[in-house]
């Protein structure tokens, strides 16, 4: 192997959402905009930075042995000066290393058959430590400092940061994430504190993502600092390790700023929206303090680590239930269309038992809406200028119903197999976060190596002064969401006037927390000028959603998480998973996790063993109530030892919480995690995505052998597998084929789906770069299909005010294609949220077959075999009938009838650079493909 340098231990989400008004000047704007700032960020600060000519010091201790891969799409460098963003948005030119990870990212799809061990880095980096002799592409000291040195590599610009000093390496963290983020950690602590509009514009996509963001967390600047002073307070030395790196990292930040404000090669984003001006360089860009880092924490947590809510809907289609059926019969009906521990779901932990939120035989404390009396609780007042124009509200809140989606429904996935079954001996583990694609990405690279410090992974922009998920000397983690509900819907009682409330029995009155936002057009935003208010009435049992009247009296309910209050305690699990002296092993790294309280599933490699864990500050709930449903407001059914100034309760101790250590393989695609733990989503039943990976990873384990490459194929061939095609049309064939197919039409589509499903029902290209698909005739026909047959097997059963009511809970389809689904179109997560696990189980009961954890009745046809396949034949007919141009209608991306497109991955432009879009994929966003060879 070549030496390495040396290094020490240690939905629619976009902004600005276009640049229409200044691209006819382009050129004339490129040529001023050249002579005012002719470098790229880095290249700029490298030039005010202190070059560094010293050797480097003693290596880390690397135990991959050259075998440790990532890779993150679009690329390193998420920032680009004026002149960069105006030529890119005029000639398509790209920064350096904005996008030269998108193109092996996306060649896996059609190179992942002929993939070998010696080929993986086609389409993944190397990410062992250090960077390889000759192949620095820089190296300087930020702001001078003697302590620090970030060296970035030539093939993908990602920074190794090599500080002396805690301090120094945590100011380098700080000053290269300024570096390669600067815009969008800028961007999304405007989110965080729901003051998007006024900092990027009144687009309605801009003011969707500060509404959305802000109801769930409407924090004051005085409760953000004492989130960060809590977390660091009650964790001893950590804690005030934590605070310093913090204090630290963002200092390197403010470092950059001032920086490249000085030298003119900020983001070009600050000249287009107003904040500065390219040719005095007057305006100001804020410098950042630790409140920002909880307003990003925050963003980052409800996005992927809060699992659970929906109480209030899920109330409805219990009520609509037992309206169609009576209480008894409905509620049999309800839970069984929940699957709240469904017998046929995939598990990531596959043995043991850990009994969370069970039903209670015999529910207390519910408060269940009066029909009809719900109505949402309203957020927005005041409006003026554009914010008040016709359409301006619908348009607001469609985009806040979709902002979190290409992110939120988004998730990740996990493929790790135990050395006994590897042709090394040796664990092999292929996981990463889906975390939607965006321009630039959410997550970014580096490595860090200091005292007490020693990783390279990604991390989220603003919140890198630790690496968050990706692997240290001889181990590597990753998580995907799990989403055990620890948010409770909670029905307050009213007293005094719609704003007061009783609290264990005594009147108080509501808090009201409000953001007066106005904006004005600008070369990125041409909205015009218009402004709101944004007001939150929140209680002691959280904010505010619902109003409705229960038993005739008035309530709101009230949504409250475990980790309201409490965005910035994590940053002591992560900083743990960093610290080579405690993550020795698989109970370092459980220790560690437990640390974290998001909802998420850990997953642990080193060169000997693998572990998982769950992690999440579960609340102990009352006994009896059913954390399904709203409770009452009242101290029989808060959480246990719930202290509602602090928002502490009592939690489930670790011993309850999902995990093992060197189980034979493990798989997650945010499934069930294991036997008698709740799910907290719908759709968590006999047919989900988790199949995909634990169908192919239980093959390769029993044939034993597994290698790096053969996981990422598994991996890969799961990325383009329509879910629907492998797991639910073989019952629908065989439904069909119970009688001969007379009708010719519905006979073609047949033998097509046959010829589809015999191919491996993929969505792959005919060849690298064609865009078109093989199958595409069956791939439109199962597209058009889908939403009729649903439809004709469940609503005349369950009526169309009950199949309606589920359909709020779990939406019937998510193809890649499927724009109004969950997850948006060209989203890349597919596969998810659908009503697959449903249609399987009744076809398979209509069928005759056994079926455990059965729908409460039989649907299709009533429950006859030929009723059945009627509905199914004519709806087949119906859909084999439609035009691509009817299934594939078109967007501001895409041609109608281009099905291709329909499906691909477009990044979301978040800030002035695009790019082109890929074919779909599947998979992670970020991925790590690991397995270490040695252990210290």
């Amino acid at each position: 192997m070549p030496r390495r340098t040396a290094r020490t231990a240690l939905d629619r989400l976009r902004t600005p959402h276009a640049f229409h008004g200044f691209l006819k000047s382009a050129s004339v704007c490129a040529l001023i905009a050249g002579l005012l700032s002719p470098l790229s960020p880095a290249v700029a600060a490298a030039r005010d930075a202190q070059a560094s000519p010293a050797t480097p010091a003693a290596a880390a201790n690397d135990h991959c042995g050259g075998q440790c891969s990532d890779i993150l799409p679009p690329g390193q460098n998420g920032n680009a000066t004026l002149a960069e963003i105006l030529l890119n948005q005029g000639f398509g030119t790209q920064p350096p290393h904005a996008e030269d990870q998108l193109g092996p990212y996306a060649g896996l799809a059609t190179g992942y058959r002929a993939l070998t061990n010696d080929t993986i880095n086609t389409f993944f980096n190397d990410a062992s430590f250090g960077v390889p002799a000759g192949q620095a592409a820089s190296t300087l000291r930020p702001a001078g400092r003697s302590d620090v040195t970030i060296v970035r590599d030539k093939k993908t610009g990602v920074p190794h940061i090599t500080g002396t000093t805690r301090y120094g390496t945590e100011f380098g963290a700080g000053y290269a994430a300024a570096q390669d983020r600067l815009w969008l950690m800028d961007l999304f602590r405007h989110v965080g504190r729901g003051q998007l509009t006024p900092f990027a514009g009144g687009a309605p996509a801009n003011q969707g993502l500060e509404q959305q963001f802000w109801r769930s967390a409407p924090y004051t600047e005085a409760e953000m600092q004492a989130q960060i002073e809590s977390a660091a307070a009650k964790n001893g030395a950590r804690g005030q390790q934590a605070l310093d790196d913090v204090d630290a990292y963002i200092a390197g930040v403010n470092a950059y700023i001032d920086a490249s404000d000085k030298g003119r090669y900020f983001p070009g984003e600050y000249v287009l929206t107003g904040h500065k001006n390219a040719i005095t360089n007057a305006g100001t860009i804020d410098h950042f303090q630790r409140t920002d880092l909880v307003a990003l924490a925050s963003v980052i947590g409800s996005l992927f680590g809060s699992g659970g809510g929906g109480e209030v809907n899920n109330a409805l289609s219990l009520l609509a239930a037992q309206e169609k059926y009576g209480v008894s019969e409905g509620t049999r009906v309800w839970e069984s269309f929940r699957e709240r521990n469904d017998p046929e779901a995939v598990l990531t932990q596959r043995t043991g038992s850990f009994p969370y939120l069970t039903p209670p035989a015999n529910p207390q404390g519910r408060a269940l809406p009066d029909a009809g009396s719900v109505t949402g609780e309203p957020l927005v007042y005041d409006r003026t200028g554009s914010a008040g124009a016709r359409g301006a509200t619908t348009a607001s809140a469609k985009a806040a119903d979709t902002a979190l989606a290409s992110a939120k429904r988004g998730m990740s996935n996990a493929l790790v197999v135990g050395g006994t079954h590897t042709a090394s001996g040796h664990p092999v583990a292929v996981f990463g976060p889906q975390t939607g694609y965006f321009a630039p990405q959410l997550l970014m690279l580096q490595e860090l190596q200091g005292p007490g410090l020693s990783a390279r992974g990604a991390s989220f922009a603003g919140l890198s002064m630790y690496v968050e998920l990706g692997r240290g000397q001889d181990y590597a983690w990753s998580a995907t969401t799990s989403g055990q509900d620890i948010i409770d819907s909670y029905a307050v009682e009213l007293c005094q006037d719609d704003y007061h409330y009783l609290l264990r029995g005594t009147c108080v009155p509501m808090e009201k927390v409000e953001r007066k936002n106005a904006w004005k057009p600008t070369v990125a935003d041409t909205t015009a000028a218009g402004s709101y208010t944004m007001r939150v009435w929140r209680t002691a049992y959280g904010p505010v959603e619902y109003r409705a009247t229960v038993g005739g009296k008035k309530v709101a309910y009230t949504s409250l998480r475990s980790s309201y209050l409490h965005e910035a305690d994590s940053i002591i699990g992560f900083q743990m998973l960093n610290d080579p002296g405690l993550v020795t092993g698989p109970d370092g790294f459980q220790e560690a996790v437990r640390h974290i309280n998001f909802t998420f599933n850990w997953f642990y490699a080193d060169a000997t063993h693998t572990a998982y864990y769950n992690s999440g500050d579960n609340p102990v709930r009352a006994d009896g109530v059913d954390a399904d449903f709203p409770v009452w407001a009242r101290g029989g059914y808060e959480w246990r030892d719930w202290d509602p100034a602090a928002n502490t309760a009592r939690y489930t101790p670790p011993a309850e919480h999902p995990r093992s250590v060197d189980q034979d393989y493990y798989i997650s695609w945010n499934n069930r995690q294991a036997k008698d733990y709740s799910a907290a989503s719908w759709g968590n039943g006999s047919v989900h995505r988790g199949n995909l990976l634990d169908d192919r990873v239980k093959r390769l384990v029993a044939a034993g052998g597994v290698t790096r490459a053969a996981l990422v194929k598994a991996m890969g061939e799961a990325a383009l597998t329509d879910l629907r095609a492998e797991d639910v049309l073989p019952e629908l064939l065989r439904v069909l084929g119970s009688a001969p197919v007379t009708d010719p039409a519905a006979a073609a589509a047949v033998q097509k789906l046959k010829a589809w499903q015999a191919a491996g029902g993929r969505r792959t290209e005919t060849s690298p770069g064609s865009k078109a698909y093989a199958d595409a005739d069956a791939i439109r026909i199962l597209d058009a299909w889908w939403p009729l047959l649903v439809k004709a097997e469940f609503e005349p059963g369950l009526g169309t005010g009950l199949y309606t009511a589920f359909t709020n809970n779990l939406p019937v389809d998510e193809s890649p294609s499927a724009a109004h689904g969950p997850t948006g179109g060209h989203a890349g997560s597919a596969f998810q949220y659908g009503w697959w696990s449903y249609v399987d189980k009744d076809l398979r009961a209509v069928l005759g077959d056994t079926v455990q954890g059965p729908l409460g009745r039989k649907y299709c046809g009533g429950g006859d075999l030929a009723a059945c396949r009627d509905a199914l034949t004519a709806t087949l007919k119906d859909a084999a009938g439609r035009t691509a141009a009817q299934v594939y209608p078109g967007d501001d991306s895409c041609s109608a009838g281009d099905q291709w497109c329909a499906d691909s991955i477009i990044h979301r432009t978040l800030g002035g650079i695009k790019h082109g879009g890929i074919s779909w994929q599947n998979r992670p966003t970020y991925q790590q493909v690991v397995e270490f060879t040695s252990h210290r």
